[in-house]
């Protein structure tokens, strides 16, 4: 059995390795059984890693994104069958990529609409513009939508629907719901808080799930203090050297969307800004029945259907399948344990969550009430390396 002081030697190792810093806390049943923060937020400058520091989510922001999101399903907004269409009318006409026997590819009308079911489990077919999840650059998919995008910040500022309406001019890689990609399901989502709710997807997160979990270090911009507490996001370099940061966000009025990164100011959804004991809230609600200090945040069952897998075998071997994901299927936003076998995993079946490109990482137990929540920030972010050793000896402790 391991203890939490082999937890310890392994966060201190991963610094002593070349990782600016790293938190994490792994709470049960609101009990935290084990908290730590090694390294650095900004080691050119000599700041420690506390634990009010704050960190860059990138797609971990999902599990508050698809848990506000399932809030609305429960309250009858919507079902999972519905078309797309019904909410961003721009949709009504998709078209798809085929590839024939010869080579060819040819974009001809797709058999059924996009439904809702399909940009919460990432099957609708549409990439992100930098991350296209093994599509060749070549493809018709990907060069649209690069396009598209470069197309719309030419022009300036732009909204989360502008996006929305410049993706649904691009073909889709497949017939919705024949595979997964992981990709602009997100930003569809987020648009459909904002068309649900009549005000930013941000503002619903945060009136939502944000402020009665009482997340008060957690925002989509940088408001307040939170630019002083924001850890460097460093980038690794040849020869493994801690090269500049790049911030990814910066501050800006309550509705204004700014993301900054490699293509510069890119309006839209901005992700989360929060730490390892705020996240741990929302982790804890999720895994404890979807009560947060006696109040009911989302039902029990609901949070049972967010972590029931979506993906058929067949496709999960093909298009979700890697050292990383192995175990695991792919609920709503987010993926849950279905082999531990397979997964290398010493935890329970039926855990979920999900991880951030910045090297993030969480997961609830509701079999055990237990919550784990990791932070570093980190390009690459090395998450295999990182996230499975520090997995195992998290369970080992328990």
């Amino acid at each position: 059995m391991s203890d939490f002081k082999d937890l310890d030697q392994l966060l201190q190792k991963y610094v002593d390795d070349g990782l600016p810093g790293c938190g994490m806390i792994i709470c049960k049943k609101g009990e935290i059984l084990y908290e730590n923060y090694c390294g650095w937020a900004d080691k050119e400058n000599g700041v420690k890693l506390t634990a009010d520091h704050v960190f860059r989510q990138a797609s971990l922001t999902k599990i508050a994104m698809y848990t506000t999101a399932m809030m609305l399903y429960e309250q009858g907004r919507f079902l999972m069958s519905d078309p797309l269409y019904e909410y961003f009318p721009e949709f009504r006409h998709s078209t798809k990529i085929v590839q024939h026997a010869n080579g060819c590819m040819e974009e001809v009308p797709v058999d059924k609409p996009i439904t809702i079911k399909q940009i919460f489990n990432m099957t609708c077919g549409l990439p992100y513009e930098m991350i296209i999840g093994g599509l060749p650059v070549s493809h018709p998919t990907a060069t649209a939508m690069a396009r598209e995008m470069k197309e719309l910040r030419a022009k300036g500022y732009f909204t989360l629907r502008d996006q929305i309406k410049a993706a649904a001019r691009v073909p889709l890689t497949f017939e919705p719901g024949s595979r997964f990609l992981y990709g602009f399901a997100s930003e569809l989502t987020a648009g459909l808080l904002e068309v649900l709710c009549d005000k930013p997807a941000e503002l619903v997160i945060k009136e939502m799930l944000f402020e009665p979990l009482e997340m008060n270090s957690s925002a989509n911009f940088l408001f307040g203090d939170l630019e002083s507490r924001l850890v460097k996001d460093y980038y690794l370099k040849p020869g493994k050297n801690l090269g500049d940061e790049d911030a990814l966000y910066v501050p800006g009025p309550e509705h204004a969307r700014m993301f900054v990164g490699p293509l510069g100011t890119v309006p839209g959804f901005s992700r989360v800004i929060t730490n390892c004991r705020d996240y741990t809230r929302l982790m804890q609600m999720l895994c404890n029945g979807g009560k947060y200090k006696g109040e009911q945040i989302i039902g029990r069952k609901t949070i049972d259907l967010i972590r029931t897998n979506t993906i058929p075998s067949e496709i999960l071997a093909e298009d979700f399948s890697n050292n990383y994901l192995a175990g695991y299927g792919y609920g709503y936003g987010m993926r849950t344990l279905m082999d531990k076998y397979a997964g290398q995993h010493n935890g329970s079946l039926g855990q979920f969550g999900w991880t951030g490109g910045s090297g993030t990482w969480a997961e609830c137990d509701p079999a055990e009430g237990l919550s784990i929540c990791y932070m570093h920030n980190l390009q690459p972010n090395l998450e295999e390396y990182h996230h499975l050793r520090m997995r195992a000896v998290a369970y080992g402790c328990l």
